[in-house]
């Protein structure tokens, strides 16, 4: 990210990256703004509710962008049952390439406020809902999207804790064939 980026741009990527890799507890706002290049008054000059407000900036974008990513690879495949096998491949293939440390940043935000910030946790679950409404739009089945949601989601936990993607290969071999029956 160069110095010709805006700074309000700056500051979210970098706090996205950090939430991502850290969690939000563990991401401070030093950190952020050192890893944005920005002056420490600028954080608050573009998000004026500290860090809750640029978490929940960070949610948002975040699923939007993930969505949008998900959803191209989604839909450059034939059918579903290859749709599916794709997103978990490159699930695995990114984890692997990023020896574990990128993950879902809402899933990683999600896990560290679920119990100590409704405001974070409510716009986590509202990502959450719009990612279950896009795949089910394409599956016609509110369940099966639930499921396949829980099962990526749920593996990039698994993996990350055991620093192995044979969890997300198991959890799209499931996935693909919840959508072939």
């Amino acid at each position: 990210m160069s110095a010709i980026t805006p700074t309000r741009e700056r500051i979210l990527y970098a706090a996205a990256e950090l939430f991502r890799r850290q969690g939000y507890a563990g991401t401070g706002l030093n950190q952020i703004v050192a890893e944005a290049q920005a002056p420490f008054g600028s954080l608050y000059h573009h998000f004026p509710g500290g860090k809750q407000q640029l978490a929940e900036d960070v949610i948002r974008a975040g699923g939007a962008f993930f969505q949008h990513l998900v959803t191209a690879i989604y839909d450059a495949e034939p059918n579903a049952e290859a749709s599916i096998r794709a997103v978990f491949t490159t699930a695995a293939e990114t984890l692997t390439a990023t020896d574990f440390q990128d993950a879902c940043p809402i899933a990683t935000i999600a896990l560290d406020v679920a119990s100590t910030n409704d405001h974070l946790r409510r716009a986590t679950a509202e990502v959450f809902e719009e990612w279950t409404t896009a795949l089910t739009e394409r599956l016609d089945d509110s369940d099966h999207a639930l499921a396949i949601l829980a099962a990526l989601e749920g593996a990039f936990v698994i993996c990350r804790a055991q620093r192995t993607t044979r969890p997300m290969h198991a959890a799209g071999e499931m996935a693909a064939a919840l959508v072939t029956r």
